[in-house]
């Protein structure tokens, strides 16, 4: 059996560090079917929701966490808290029938140009997820400091205690999945 991992980047820049890092987490993960989600969804807005229903690209996110067996999260920290692309997706996919968050393994990552390392997006998203009752992993925590300088030209971690730790993550984010 392939295990189904999805990354989810809080960032829509196709270069940023935490598509980088949602990359390395998956490549560290190691032998598994992997798909990305795209977050380019309309912003939520229940008169859009009420006169359309849920839109395509939305159920599409709330299909594949569902059929995942596992989710990393990697976001950035924008204003000290969760991107408003990654908020605007969790407002959305709850709006989805059933709860494809339940019980779900997910483990959350963060890349920032500050030296918290989006200590506080992290945080955040924590609060945000508490409603969907997925199974977060605690840790270790992974938290990028000065993102723009800790990948190589292949996107890759430079920095030996990130990797080790992202590794020692996604070695416990495998042994969650039942």
């Amino acid at each position: 059996m392939t295990v189904k991992l999805l990354g989810i980047s809080g960032s829509l820049r196709a270069v940023s560090t935490n598509r980088k890092l949602i990359r390395e987490a998956a490549r560290l993960f190691g032998d598994c079917d992997y798909t990305e989600a795209d977050l380019h969804l309309p912003l939520y807005d229940g008169d859009l929701e009420s006169a359309q229903g849920i839109p395509a690209g939305v159920q599409t996110l709330a299909d594949q966490i569902a059929a995942a067996d596992a989710v990393a999260i990697s976001g950035p920290e924008y204003n000290k808290g969760v991107s408003g692309v990654l908020k605007n997706a969790l407002d959305w996919v709850s709006r989805t029938k059933g709860n494809p968050w339940l019980n779900k393994p997910v483990a959350i990552l963060s890349a920032a140009a500050g030296r918290a390392g989006g200590e506080r997006t992290q945080t955040m998203l924590r609060s945000c997820m508490v409603a969907f009752r997925p199974r977060i992993l605690q840790g270790p925590e992974i938290l990028v400091a000065q993102s723009s300088s800790q990948f190589d030209e292949e996107g890759r971690l430079t920095n030996e205690r990130y990797e080790k730790a992202l590794t020692e993550l996604m070695q416990a984010l495998r042994s969650e999945i039942r």
